[in-house]
């Protein structure tokens, strides 16, 4: 069994993670995916700060930002947090000055997860079943740690089917082979690419929000943001960071618009 204390002796709030994990087993699985996931986030981040494309630096912060804040490593989750404010005001005199805080701090949490979880991989895949489903609902997330949360709820009920960003998401919903089951799409706001007010904008000018129905799990909570989402026709709203129990009630909820 790992020790626990591993994390809590080093800073992660492991308490208020299981919050939305709901058991070590999850977290664990989870925390996995975080470990393959973060030196790739990483080494984008370090490219756009060198091109000074400040822009998707902080989509990048941002998805750094609610992984750890996720995993309870509040430390990292602050200093990202810090680095997405000052870079949407284009502040690259911060991010540059600020950079090597945050890459320290980030590595300093990935040496600390493989020391708690030593060997081991798990990946996206691992969740996937061979099982046929009538229904699918469609996740729309460029963050692998939801993407995978979401399909560990829900992989003995659905087929999930999972797009990185916008541009993803547009190519699944006009691909008649793969659109014909999708009875929910949970969007979120914030990606690189194309983002989820783009793809908003194309259910709307090709009247697509009949066909389907479409709610957002976001950690973008400004009060002009969440309006502007609900000028669109979609059923419901949810922030990051969520549960399991959050997640079932509004996929429940947008399924329910499609009967």
């Amino acid at each position: 069994m790992k020790d626990v204390n591993i994390l809590i002796e080093n800073g992660a709030n492991v308490k208020k993670a299981l919050e939305l994990f709901g058991d070590m087993e999850t977290y664990d699985q989870t925390l996995d995916v975080f470990l393959n996931d973060v030196p790739d986030k990483l080494q984008k981040i370090k490219n756009c700060k060198e091109i000074g494309d400040m822009a998707n630096y902080a989509i990048l912060v941002h998805s750094l930002k609610s992984d750890a804040r996720y995993f309870g490593f509040e430390n990292l989750g602050e200093i990202a947090y810090q680095h997405e404010i000052e870079s949407k005001a284009n502040n690259l005199f911060y991010v540059t000055e600020h950079f090597d805080e945050l890459m320290n701090e980030a590595n300093r949490v990935l040496n600390l997860v493989k020391k708690y979880l030593g060997v081991g991989n798990v990946t996206e895949s691992a969740y996937k079943k061979e099982e046929c489903h009538d229904k699918a609902i469609l996740i729309v997330d460029d963050s692998n740690l939801i993407r995978n949360f979401i399909l560990k709820i829900f992989k003995d009920s659905f087929e999930v089917i999972v797009a990185n960003d916008g541009k993803e998401a547009l190519d699944i919903i006009n691909d008649e082979n793969k659109n014909k089951k999708i009875k929910a799409i949970l969007l979120d706001l914030n990606m690189p690419n194309v983002d989820g007010f783009e793809v908003l904008d194309y259910f709307k000018s090709n009247d697509l929000f009949k066909k389907f129905a479409v709610s957002i799990i976001t950690g973008v909570d400004d009060k002009e943001s969440i309006e502007k989402a609900y000028k669109y026709p979609i059923i419901d709203i949810l922030l990051k960071p969520f549960n399991e129990r959050d997640v079932k009630k509004i996929v429940e909820k947008t399924i329910n618009q499609t009967n």
